[in-house]
């Protein structure tokens, strides 16, 4: 019928395959000659069942995405899905690979459903900022339940095909050529006869639902929801489909989507998902990579323990060193705790936790490095002592290892220069716990070979990190913006704000937790030594340190943590503290306002982001975005702070930052040009 569906009739078994790579996807070019087929085979006498299945490495893994937010071309998914409900023989979704979103949608509109055994399928829109558009939020509930709909379509996480088919989701789960298996089934089903009723008509789970419990979990995850909309809505869609007839709750569902795909944040979601996929893309995809089959770490501490996980996790055999046989030991001890906590919660199996841990070899001698083929290096953040580390393994590296160091602010440049091999030399900064956060800074420095930087550029995707590629400077995207708000969160302690202020600000503005919480939680001393390094002072925070506060490991920081509790607690000690120090300085307190705190500390972390775009450090905007979002914490539903300047207004930020530079002089407030000239052209374009 089409290059994108093709329809075969096997004894009497119409096999509708749909091929549009790579994950096909419900592009309108897709969505046109599928509904041709159906209508055709729907009036067609001579086909006994019907059977959906998919070309390539995956089943249907949602909607065009580019499609968001313009006029639908007809025919939309909601009309195929109509169409396949009134077929009155039977219709089978053969899954394999993924059905995500549209696609499970579509599978959701035949009478049955199998799947292979590694297939996956859920309805992630959640993470777009919206919800299934397509009847999922109303017609999944009537297979699964209201309370198991609720969880997957607020989570946005897909379901393996064993606990789908206990779910009820899918009919049959098989091994071997799944087609086959599909028509087989399909054929059976048709033998068997009717009626088949769609799943839009069976209620018989939804009868079951305890709506009190429901909403107390709905209640429960609006609270978690720290301000996204989306998934309250999907919460809402969901109860729609137990307490509404089925015609009404789709209408629901439906004006639901219209009005969150047109939201700011779902806007801003969605640029996410485009700008993660962006990020990775480095001119010269032809370059060839570099194998990569063992790993070397250096470091068995907090950082270096994470950095291990993460490659074993990946499947990658790693070598684990140490300075001696007892910080090794240590180290090996804590990965081991925390994949037991893991196997605890649930999360992994017994057999998995083992496996990995067979995947660490530790030592204490250089020379075990030498089959590596990456080494990363989280060594104390000193630049002789990195120095003296990347001389030793010019020595023992085997000719075109990649030799990689986590600083989080050092100048790569230079530690290249100790090495005879600059062109391997790169930095990967991962994120604390390494083993959990996504963000993977890679830093390419000077003289980084175009091999090098894209074999770790991949190498990253396999072991699930989102990768974003910066140049040198100090404290590269992450930190040097970093550091920019917090001279200004401690200005603002000094002129009237407490911590807790401050904090309850930025959590209202949706941060998970506010500055000094999250100094708190990585601890107090990595800054104070970071600014010793620099000769930088911060009055508050370099007291606090002196007197031992270092946040949670010590129970005291800015906050009080009381009986190793994670919770802050504000604390009369810091507010007096702050008080003297302001009078040292002739500073009179006076009343701080939200929206002073969220002017003095995002709109210079703005600023600087032009700064660095100007100098080339980022190659897009969108890159710092992803940065901040998944290393930071900036808010998913604002876009990260570069997305976020385009709706608070770039012209409105410059006006503030002048006011500011004017008022205090500070260079953090005089605009960047670049970011100037966003406001008369409203694009971040250099």
């Amino acid at each position: 019928m089409s290059s994108s569906v093709s329809v075969a009739n096997e004894g009497g078994v119409a096999i509708v395959t749909i091929d549009n790579p790579p994950v096909n996807a419900l592009s309108f070019h897709v969505r046109e000659p599928l509904m041709q087929a159906l209508v055709a085979l729907r009036d067609d006498a001579s086909v006994a069942a019907i059977v959906i299945a998919c070309a390539g490495r995956t089943f249907v893994a949602g909607a065009d995405i580019t499609e968001f937010g313009k006029p639908m071309q007809q025919p939309e998914l909601r009309a195929i899905v109509a169409v396949l409900e009134a077929i009155a023989r039977p219709t089978v979704a053969a899954i394999h690979g993924t059905a995500l979103g549209g696609g499970l949608e579509l599978a959701l509109g035949c009478h049955f459903r199998v799947a292979d055994q590694g297939a996956r399928l859920g309805l992630p829109e959640v993470k777009l900022g919206i919800l299934p558009g397509g009847g999922g939020t109303v017609r999944l509930p009537r297979l699964v339940g209201a309370a198991k709909a609720l969880k997957m379509i607020v989570s946005g996480t897909p379901i393996g095909a064993d606990e789908a088919y206990g779910a009820g989701l899918v009919d049959a789960v098989f091994e071997g050529d799944l087609t086959t298996h599909a028509v087989n089934f399909a054929r059976e089903m048709a033998r068997k006869g009717g009626p088949f009723p769609p799943v839009r008509d069976r209620d018989d789970v939804l009868k079951e639902t305890d709506l009190a419990a429901f909403d107390a979990e709905a209640a429960d995850l609006a609270r978690k929801a720290r301000g996204l909309e989306a998934p309250i809505a999907c919460a809402r869609a969901v109860r729609n489909a137990v307490t509404l007839p089925f015609d009404e709750a789709l209408a629901e569902e439906r004006a639901l989507f219209v009005k969150l795909v047109a939201s700011d944040q779902s806007r801003a979601q969605r640029h996410l998902f485009f700008a993660e996929r962006e990020a990775a893309k480095l001119p010269g995809k032809d370059v060839v990579k570099r194998r990569i089959a063992r790993v070397g770490v250096i470091g068995a501490g907090t950082m270096g323990g994470g950095i291990a996980m993460a490659f074993a996790n990946g499947g990658f055999p790693v070598t684990l060193l140490e300075t001696s046989q007892e910080a090794l030991r240590r180290g090996l001890a804590t990965i081991e705790k925390n994949y037991t906590v893991s196997v605890a919660r649930g999360s992994l199996s017994e057999d998995a936790k083992r496996q990995r841990l067979a995947q660490f070899k530790g030592t204490i001698d250089h020379a075990d490095l030498a089959d590596c083929d990456l080494i990363v290096e989280a060594a104390f953040e000193d630049m002789a002592v990195k120095k003296e580390i990347f001389g030793k393994l010019d020595a023992v590296a085997r000719p075109g290892a990649i030799l990689a160091t986590n600083t989080s602010y050092l100048d790569i440049d230079e530690i290249a220069a100790s090495t005879s091999r600059p062109q391997d030399v790169l930095g990967l900064h991962f994120f604390s716990p390494a083993n959990v956060m996504k963000l993977l800074e890679i830093v390419r420095a000077e003289k980084t070979a175009p091999d090098a930087l894209a074999t770790v550029i991949d190498l990253a995707r396999r072991i699930g990190k989102v990768a974003v590629v910066v140049g040198v400077c100090h404290g590269f995207v992450g930190n040097r913006m970093l550091a920019v708000r917090g001279s200004e969160s401690e200005a603002l302690l000094l002129e009237g704000a407490t911590p807790s202020q401050i904090d309850k600000a930025f959590t209202d503005f949706g941060w998970p937790m506010g500055p000094f919480q999250m100094g708190d939680l990585a601890g107090l001393d990595i800054g104070w030594r970071n600014r010793k390094a620099r000769g930088l002072t911060a009055v508050i925070a370099d007291t606090l340190c002196e007197q031992g506060r270092f946040g949670q490991k010590t129970g005291r920081g800015f906050y009080l943590y009381e009986n190793g509790s994670r919770t802050p607690v504000p604390d009369p000690e810091v507010e007096a503290l702050i008080r003297d120090k302001a009078a040292e300085k002739g500073i009179v307190p006076r009343t701080i306002d939200a929206d002073e705190i969220i002017e003095r500390t995002l709109y210079p972390l703005v600023n600087e982001g032009a700064k660095i775009l100007e100098e080339g450090i980022a190659a897009r905007a969108s890159d710092i975005d992803v940065v901040w979002v998944n290393g930071y914490g900036f808010p998913i539903g604002k876009g990260g702070p570069m997305f976020w300047a385009g709706l608070e207004g770039a012209a409105r930020i410059v006006g503030r930052l002048r006011y500011w530079h004017e008022r205090t002089g500070k260079d953090v407030f005089k605009p960047a040009p670049l970011l100037e000239r966003m406001a008369k052209t409203d694009s971040w374009e250099a």
